[in-house]
């Protein structure tokens, strides 16, 4: 017996998880965290490897987020966090995998 699970969920699934982190994938999303966003995420957020001091959101070095809660996070919104709708899907996934591999963060 067969369980189907929704192609979207297991589309997200895939893309917020990668096997192997790659390198020009992390830098990508170290760019989208500290250069590209707008605004940009370390105005709001705290994180040792961009160098940023947020004061605003979570620290994320602590809250060591997985790669789909950041996705999720920058694609929806959460609380006063707006949506970034400027970003595309490759610069939503980079930011996500960036934050989760620095911080340790967990699928």
């Amino acid at each position: 017996m067969s369980v189907r699970r929704p192609l979207a969920a297991v589309l997200l699934a895939f893309l917020a998880t990668p096997a192997v982190a790659d390198p020009a994938q992390l830098e990508l999303g170290k760019r989208v965290f500290t250069e590209l966003a707008e605004p940009r995420c370390g105005a709001c957020h705290t994180l040792a490897d961009a160098g940023t001091k947020g004061e605003l959101g979570p620290v994320l070095d602590t809250l060591k987020p997985s790669a789909s809660r950041v996705a999720t996070a920058v694609s929806n919104g959460i609380g006063v966090m707006p949506a970034f709708e400027d970003l595309s899907e490759e610069q939503v996934k980079a930011v996500a995998l960036y934050v989760q591999t620095v911080t340790g963060g967990k699928e």
